[in-house]
């Protein structure tokens, strides 16, 4: 990894800073607000809770801004941080504790890892999204993790469609999804020990997970990135559901018919362009943690 002399602190006033936190929370709450009402009302959502609960970053989380790693605040309001146990004072500023930082070092340094090993592969487009076919293979209804969402083609339809078809999928945290009966028909066996080996950036998963990267840096990393990966990784969830066998018209969803060559290509065209859109916010997430790994607590202030 490349070393650099850290950047001086920056200090930001509240006429400054004050704006790109209201900002931040305005768009965050977008998502965050219906969220926390179905979830106040017990309605579950099956495909945007996904986000909120396979990804274990709270809303409230998602929707308070940093300064990250560089910056400190002054003025009015920038003492709030302090209750959170990764800030502390600088003088009259308000900084990230980068002591804290350590700890996580181990974590963020694989997954930097993972990311620019991700980057230098080919992209995939042949899997059709059929992981989540092979997640309710003889599944029955009891067993399916969306128990009350129809399948479009019943039990009997969609495992003749993931029979008739061979599931490539490479990544590992989906694939530990499977059933029983449809590990068996993936044509790889990815497990963490090979994921850095597997991981490749036409994976839907892959590039959703780019969310889960960017909350781990969080808050000593950028904060609108965060965001964007969020916002990438809801499209990207919303175009695999409607390719999974689940019956989805009832929340709005159309479905991608994978088992037919027009869904085919479609799915292949959104995945194509969500490998570009990935691509751009991976190098972006790789450049952010170099300079969160290389900051150091001699950062001069000016």
């Amino acid at each position: 990894m490349r070393t650099e002399t850290p950047p001086r602190l920056r200090h930001l006033a509240p006429h400054e800073w004050q704006p790109l936190r209201d900002a931040h929370r305005e768009r965050a709450e977008r998502w965050t607000l219906p969220h926390l009402e179905r979830r106040s009302r017990r309605e579950p959502h099956p495909v945007l809770d996904f986000v909120f609960e396979y990804y274990p970053y709270e809303p409230a989380k998602l929707a308070r801004w940093h300064p990250g790693v560089g910056t400190a605040l002054t003025g009015d309001g920038a003492d709030a941080l302090l209750a959170l146990a990764a800030y502390r004072a600088e003088g009259d500023a308000v900084t990230v504790d980068l002591s804290r930082l350590e700890r996580r070092r181990e974590g963020l340094v694989w997954a930097r890892d993972l990311m620019v090993r991700t980057a230098s592969r080919p992209a995939r487009t042949d899997c059709f999204g059929l992981h989540e076919w092979a997640m309710v293979h003889g599944a029955g209804s009891e067993g399916r993790r969306h128990s009350t969402v129809p399948l479009r083609l019943g039990q009997d339809g969609t495992d003749a469609v993931t029979e008739a078809h061979q599931v490539r999928c490479t990544h590992v945290d989906a694939f530990r999804f499977f059933t029983d009966s449809g590990r068996p028909l993936n044509s790889l066996q990815p497990t963490r020990e090979t994921q850095p080996a597997m991981e490749q950036p036409g994976c839907l998963h892959a590039n959703m997970d780019l969310y889960r990267f960017a909350a781990k840096l969080s808050p000593f990393g950028d904060s609108a990135l965060l965001l964007d990966t969020f916002e990438l990784a809801v499209e990207i969830r919303e175009a695999d559901m409607r390719a999974s066998p689940y019956d989805l018209t009832a929340w709005g969803y159309e479905p991608v018919r994978i088992e037919t060559p027009e869904g085919k290509a479609e799915y292949v065209r959104r995945q194509r362009d969500f490998a570009t859109r990935a691509a751009v916010l991976r190098a972006r997430l790789v450049a952010d943690h170099d300079r969160v790994l290389t900051a150091d607590e001699s950062t001069e202030t000016r």
